[in-house]
């Protein structure tokens, strides 16, 4: 089974963290559909089995015109095997979903919906900048509802200098009074080159604690698991059977193809991203060429994401895959860097291998990269 994930590359505004490829000039979407169907075309040789997932994010996936969207999509189901069961996603802000446009979504074919609310507090709404409200939000979960989409996520950022912690817990029982099956939690970091990281570096806004981040993570953790919730990933909750299948196939390494500006690819082998200008990727593809990069990758590079995806994931890593994947140095260098975990109850042991204790979860890239390889 194989992914593909379309990026769309358009938002009504730009939030003051976000460091996501995108452009607020919605007036190109046209041109941006003819090169994603130029695209599909010149990658139809990319995936050799059937689509499993197809992912829709950015951006703001909601901005896309429905007759695009149908262009899109009838190239692409034209070009490769899509599954009977496919999980299909998009990404949507609240302020674009209305009940005419969820029951279109769904006649297309989207069984998923990602909802990036971040916040039901409207302070918290004005401070990252976000183009919806707080009424928004609501009547986005009741439309999507009301016209059957059974399988919601809701996204939520925490750790923002005026989130306090009874803030969090109200948007924590919110999404369980509407039932949701799946919630995306991020800890709000500041980019390089974003509004955010110039506010607070010129002291126009307040910067960000780790220790604040680390409460609201505990809080999180601590009310997802007594309402029935999985942490199956560092920042990914669901309830049994609901788990995003596109977003742990990646976590798999399955291979998967990115189409449109910035977007990723991989086929266990190599990785490539397409340009990350609008402009330079439309002009390419109108020439029937695409702009990207590409490297290969060497085997202590996919054992060093190896440990860092799985870290993160409720399984940990398994012993016998790294033994038979990487070979016995390899194998060598995880126990000993497992022992010192194990003694500060770091790790816990799986039938498999070891994962992550629930004390050691927020620290998972940190620890993760205590494993990496470095070749001398």
């Amino acid at each position: 089974m194989a992914g593909i994930y379309i990026h769309i590359p358009f938002c009504k505004k730009a939030c003051h963290y976000c460091n996501f490829h995108f452009s607020t000039q919605v007036k190109y979407i046209d041109h941006f559909t003819k090169a994603i169907i130029q695209e599909i075309e010149i990658q139809k040789n990319y995936l050799s089995t059937p689509i499993e997932t197809v992912y829709f994010g950015g951006g703001t996936p909601s901005l896309l015109p429905m007759d695009d969207f149908h262009k899109i999509l009838d190239k692409l189901s034209s070009v490769y095997p899509l599954d009977s069961n496919i999980e299909f996603t998009i990404e949507a802000n609240p302020d674009d979903i209305r009940s005419e446009q969820v029951k279109a979504w769904k006649k297309a074919g989207v069984n998923r919906l990602s909802i990036g609310i971040q916040s039901f507090q409207p302070a918290a709404l004005q401070w990252m900048n976000r183009a919806h409200t707080t009424e928004q939000a609501h009547e986005a979960i009741k439309a999507a509802r009301g016209e059957g989409i059974e399988n919601i996520s809701i996204d939520l950022i925490y750790g923002t200098p005026h989130l306090t912690d009874d803030d969090l817990k109200s948007d924590l029982e919110i999404i369980n009074e509407y039932k949701i099956q799946h919630l995306s939690c991020y800890a709000l970091t500041v980019e390089d080159k974003t509004a955010l990281h110039t506010m607070i570096q010129n002291k126009k806004m307040d910067p960000i604690h780790p220790a604040h981040q680390a409460a609201h993570f505990e809080i999180i953790t601590h009310y997802t698991e007594q309402i029935g919730m999985e942490h199956y990933e560092i920042s990914n909750f669901s309830k049994p059977g609901y788990r995003s299948k596109h977003n742990s196939n990646y976590w798999k390494g399955i291979p998967y193809l990115g189409l449109g500006p910035s977007a990723h690819s991989y086929n266990q082998n190599t990785r490539q991203w397409n340009v990350a200008n609008n402009q330079l990727y439309f002009s390419a593809l109108e020439k029937n060429d695409l702009p990207f990069e590409i490297e290969q990758l060497p085997l202590a590079t996919k054992f060093n994401e190896y440990m860092m995806i799985s870290l993160r994931c409720m399984e940990g890593f398994s012993l016998a895959y790294i033994s038979q994947n990487f070979g016995p140095e390899f194998y060598a260098h995880t126990l000993k860097i497992t022992q010192g975990f194990v003694v500060k109850n770091w790790l816990s042991e799986t039938s498999q291998g070891y994962t992550l204790s629930k004390a050691a979860k927020f620290f998972a890239d940190g620890i993760a990269s205590d494993f990496f390889w470095i070749d001398k």
